[in-house]
């Protein structure tokens, strides 16, 4: 007589449990299929997250009223007698940049975009978003999983989980990030969901990949892994359900398909002079915003179904953070990413890509239209 490990029964139990549910399940029913308003085009998404929270009053939301009471006082700020903190006056600080209008669609964006405001004909603006936390790490990950409290699958990992992707041998949640966000990993994992589905991070230079240069001759990887595929078949048959061995399994597979295909859809050298130029990308850069987001559209062309771009720079050290900094820094950062995201709007249109990709463009909150420092200072909170 065998004897049964207490883990296989479990394991045989739920599997006998869940055969039953869905035997019963598909006897039922079914309630009719409701159709949405409009037939879905979305293929791909694409997310261009801005780390560090920019002012949207400087840059997308335009507030006449501010420019009139630059420097009123509009009170202290409300603060709990616990916390022992004097109370500070706020003034209303007017927005740093010029706002002026698309000719096309007459939406408003700051001089800090003038690329994107050109494109703005393209782009669906949303003013009426808000954030429940003010402290970057919870925000970025309630922005990214829908909580701060219960960990959570990231937006990736379940579109990834719902859609798959279009091409085996790629993943389809790919994270592009040249340093570490706030909330780190997190914000790419699959936590409860199989961890193939989590992002995988690639990040910009000479070799976004570890390990993608095979140690073996491919004859015999290949040899190896139909070895290593035989004995992990075996393996989970032993031991049904077991979804971390699943989810090891699917993991070589994307490996091996990584190390086929990464190399050349990675190597954003091979666009023409013309495209690289059209993201402001100079020729061998493999580093810059631009060539990210290059990196990006090759991605999503070669059937990866959902890509974010973290502009986290100097791991959130050197970021969009304003709060306790002149706000006039955000012309640094815009000066990186305009022309290259107004870049791919374009390549993408011009490919016949854009109809079937979701580009969001977005940060974990927005600004306040004040400033606690004093008259005269440059700051928003």
């Amino acid at each position: 007589m065998n004897p049964v490990h207490r883990r296989e029964a479990i394991c045989a139990t739920l599997a006998a449990a869940g055969a039953m549910r869905s035997a019963g399940s598909a006897t039922a029913a079914s309630p009719p299929v409701r159709q949405p308003h409009y037939t879905p085009r979305a293929k791909h998404v694409i997310v261009l997250y801005m780390s560090g929270a920019y002012s949207h009053v400087d840059t997308f939301d335009p507030k006449p009223r501010l420019i009139r009471d630059h420097d009123v006082s509009i009170g202290p700020e409300l603060r709990s007698a616990v916390s022992g903190q004097p109370k500070t006056e706020r003034y209303l600080k007017a927005p740093l940049w010029r706002f002026r209008p698309n000719k096309q669609c007459g939406t408003a964006v700051s001089d800090l975009f003038p690329h994107l405001r050109d494109v703005m004909h393209e782009v669906a603006l949303v003013r009426s978003m808000q954030s429940d936390h003010r402290d970057h790490g919870e925000a970025t990950l309630q922005l990214h999983t829908g909580s701060t409290t219960v960990a959570m699958p990231s937006l990736g990992a379940w579109l990834s989980y719902g859609l798959g992707t279009f091409n085996d041998k790629l993943p389809a949640h790919v994270v592009i990030s040249e340093h570490r966000p706030y909330s780190g990993p997190q914000i790419w994992d699959a936590n409860f969901l199989p961890g193939v589905h989590s992002g995988v991070r690639i990040k910009p230079g000479d070799e976004p990949l570890s390990h993608l240069q095979a140690a073996s001759p491919a004859h015999l990887q290949k040899m190896e892994l139909g070895l290593l595929e035989t004995l992990n078949r075996k393996h989970l048959r032993r031991r049904p359900g077991d979804a971390q061995l699943a989810t090891r399994m699917d993991s070589f597979r994307t490996a091996k398909g990584l190390q086929d295909l990464a190399p050349e859809v990675l190597d954003v050298r091979r666009e023409s002079k013309r495209t690289l130029a059209l993201y402001g990308a100079q020729p061998g850069d493999r580093t810059s915003y631009a060539a990210q987001c290059v990196m990006a559209r090759r991605l999503i062309e070669n059937g990866v179904r959902f890509v974010e771009i973290i502009d986290a720079v100097g791991a959130c050290r050197d970021n969009w953070d304003a709060a306790h900094r002149d706000v006039s820094t955000h012309a640094k950062y815009a000066r990186r990413v305009d022309q290259p995201i107004a870049g791919l709007i374009k390549d993408l249109q011009q490919r016949d890509l854009l109809n079937e990709t979701l580009l969001v463009f977005c940060t974990e909150f927005g600004r306040t239209p004040w400033a606690q420092d004093g008259k005269g200072t440059k700051s928003r909170n």
